[in-house]
């Protein structure tokens, strides 16, 4: 029986943040899953670049930023941060903190830094307080990132080089990290499924006796793993991708529907892939 040094590591993606319908923000999605957070519970949270999109089009006439597309993301990211936190710190139980960590792919490849990044985490849970991380995107140039990650690979110093392309990673990253019991990703489908037009087909469990068992399986589920919400995002491959890392330290990993409360996700009472060594 595996031992844990933390309760949940929960990441959730842009699209399910945002209601299709009409390009708004789903306050239902924040105040239910944001109700539901507390110590010793990590959130990994997409959004940023997309809410400050749709936030500069409403303050412009509908107009989306023209030009450079990496600098027009970094700056919908720059705009959408501060309105990302705002709707978790105003839907979290006011008795917990609520502390941004913004990060990059270089504080997970530096032991100094990941360490800082852990003992800040371990704090948190320590301090009635709940970390809300998101890749530093603002800050971050997509170009220095792939420059500084393919010196990194050159160098072969740093062992297996963490990317943060996406933050399905940076959840997984972040959960091996602190030693999370439960990897919670949360999508706007219930699930992996085998045909993605008929709901009954979701994928409910994935289960070996052993780690090599169990990655033998996933891999056979990739073929399902086609295509994604949107144009950049990497769908239900990268989680199935990421997860390795967290499920062979013994982390049972979900995939859900953020529509539904994470107490019911967490307790099994709603549809949902589970992935796990058992």
């Amino acid at each position: 029986m595996a031992n844990f040094d933390l309760d949940a590591v929960i990441k959730i993606g842009s699209m399910a943040l945002i209601r299709q319908e009409d390009n708004d923000l789903n306050y239902n999605i924040f105040s239910r899953l944001a109700a539901d957070l507390q110590p010793g519970y990590i959130l990994v949270s997409s959004g940023a670049t997309e809410i400050g999109r749709l936030d500069y089009m409403k303050r412009n006439n509908n107009r989306e930023l023209k030009g450079d597309m990496e600098e027009a993301k970094t700056d919908y990211a720059a705009q959408g941060q501060a309105i990302l936190m705002q709707n978790y710190r105003q839907f979290i139980s006011q008795e917990y903190s609520v502390r941004q960590v913004l990060v990059e792919h270089s504080h997970f490849n530096d032991p100094e830094k990941r360490e800082h990044i852990r003992q800040l985490l371990f704090r948190a849970a320590n301090q009635n307080a709940i970390p809300i991380i998101n890749y530093n995107d603002p800050v971050s140039s997509e170009e220095n990132r792939k420059l500084e990650i393919a010196a990194l690979k050159e160098n072969g110093e740093t062992g297996e080089v963490v990317e943060c392309v996406d933050n399905d990673e940076t959840a997984s990253v972040i959960c091996q990290l602190v030693n999370a019991k439960l990897l919670v990703l949360l999508t706007s489908v219930d699930g992996i499924y085998r045909d993605a037009k008929d709901p009954s087909t979701l994928i409910e469990t994935i289960t070996a006796p052993n780690f090599d068992a169990l990655q033998k399986k996933i891999d056979e589920t990739l073929v399902y793993c086609v295509g994604a919400s949107r144009k950049g995002a990497a769908g239900a491959m990268a989680k199935l991708k990421y997860a390795a890392g967290p499920l062979k330290q013994g982390t049972t990993v979900i995939i859900a529907n953020a529509k539904y409360r994470l107490k019911d996700i967490m307790d099994g009472n709603v549809r949902m892939t589970k992935i796990f060594v058992g």
